[in-house]
């Protein structure tokens, strides 16, 4: 008797035990499950925090560019766009943006980032001058009301061309559009100078700053001739986006948001061509040994598959451009090293220096890793398009000049190193026929 009284306070202590177990656990167990759900709660309120502060910030970044563009823009110099110690300052200048347009309704693309980045209305009045008289697209232009001015050209009629060249009549309507354009800019409107866009091209945030500061390079050197926000080899594997704020010298015409002078026009004015104006430009007559500034990083980027040149390099090229993401205050850097008296000193130091490497090399990270920078040398037309061929960069010449090059030589941005794609040690300049 006595043995299973003692059996059963043994069971009922286990009992009591295991209840008082499963007790402890329930309660850690809600505990456990509570801290989880308060723990999620909080890293949702913290990642909600986060964007608002991001959302703050970018606000914020918006609003001290702008200021320091006024600021900088402000700046009065009289009439040196330099001082005596070499640092740089901004002309009271009113820079305007002249886009071209005909019948893309999706101009307004192209308008609402020109639009939404410029930092003064009075300073970059934003003129689109429409062609074709094509209705859909001038009503697009006239929602925007005095965000722009609305010209049209008043000559719609048919252009004569060659029969050999009857296909390219677009071309010829082009330049007569042009034409037309610059002279109320320069000629009507005594602008004095001109940023020129399409109706096909987005602009990056920093698309007025990087104008309105190289306008003082332009003004000041007359071995320029232009500014262009393009880079003609601007993908993402061949440049170094980590360094938006690099400038370069080309002596290739670039085209593709560009600014040129009013000194600059008055020398083109009465020979203006019939067509292919873009061509015209890059050709010696006109070129006369000057050259542009270009970027890095485009400032730049074309949606324009469809148009007079039918997509040519559109899919293969052009779509893959990068737009540069990372905002640069050109107004707060001293850009005086694009002046050919500092660049060329400079640029030819670096290409001089840099150790020479076959191509092959350099495609399969075959050498020294700690080069920052290489040569790579061609010595005829073949070689250097092979060459080109082999890092994807662009293989065709106008007048014989390379697309980007500066003194023969293409500079882009490979697998971490700078790398020179430079003509052989007898090189006596371009040759027109290649």
């Amino acid at each position: 008797m006595r043995r299973n009284a003692t059996i059963s306070f043994g069971f009922l202590c286990i009992c009591v035990w295991m209840i008082s177990l499963y007790s402890v656990w329930k309660k850690n167990a809600k505990h456990e499950f509570q801290d989880k759900i308060w723990e999620k709660l909080e890293l949702d309120e913290r990642i909600k925090q986060l964007e608002k502060n991001l959302n703050e910030q970018n606000r914020v970044e918006l609003n001290l560019i702008e200021q320091l563009e006024k600021l900088v823009g402000n700046t009065s110099v009289g009439e040196d766009v330099f001082s005596e110690k070499g640092e740089s300052t901004l002309q009271d200048v009113v820079l305007p943006v002249l886009l071209f347009s005909c019948n893309r309704p999706s101009v307004q693309r192209a308008i609402d980032l020109l639009v939404k980045y410029r930092p003064d209305k009075e300073k970059h009045p934003i003129i689109v001058s429409q062609d074709c008289g094509h209705a859909e697209t001038a009503e697009v232009l006239q929602r925007y009301k005095d965000e722009i001015i609305h010209i049209k050209h008043p000559d719609l009629s048919d252009v004569q061309v060659p029969m050999s060249e009857k296909n390219f009549k677009g071309y010829y309507k082009i330049s007569r559009h042009y034409k037309w354009g610059l002279s109320y800019i320069f000629n009507k409107e005594k602008y004095k100078a001109v940023i020129i866009v399409e109706d096909d091209l987005e602009v990056s945030r920093d698309f007025f700053s990087y104008f309105s500061s190289t306008y003082q390079i332009l003004a000041e050197d007359p071995t320029l001739w232009c500014v262009s926000a393009w880079n003609d080899n601007g993908k993402p594997g061949l440049i170094d986006a980590r360094n938006p704020d690099a400038l370069y010298r080309s002596d290739f015409f670039p085209g593709l948001g560009w600014m040129m002078t009013r000194t600059i026009w008055n020398e083109l004015d009465s020979k203006w061509p019939n067509s292919f104006w873009d061509d015209w430009m890059r050709l010696p007559n006109q070129r006369q040994e000057r050259a542009c500034i270009r970027p890095e990083v485009s400032r730049t980027k074309t949606f324009g598959k469809i148009g007079v040149s039918n997509g040519l390099f559109f899919e293969n090229h052009l779509k893959h451009i990068k737009l540069n993401e990372k905002t640069v205050v050109f107004g707060s850097l001293d850009l005086s090293y694009l002046l050919k008296e500092n660049y060329d000193r400079d640029f030819q130091d670096k290409v001089d220096s840099a150790p020479v490497v076959a191509p092959e090399h350099l495609r399969a990270n075959k050498y020294s890793n700690n080069k920052t920078s290489i040569r790579l040398l061609y010595r005829s037309k073949a070689d250097f398009i092979r060459i080109a061929r082999l890092f994807g960069l662009m293989t065709d010449f106008k007048s014989g000049v390379p697309r980007t090059a500066y003194k023969g030589i293409v500079t882009f941005y490979y697998n971490g190193v700078r790398a020179y794609l430079a003509p052989s040690y007898n090189w006596l300049g371009y040759d027109p026929s290649w």
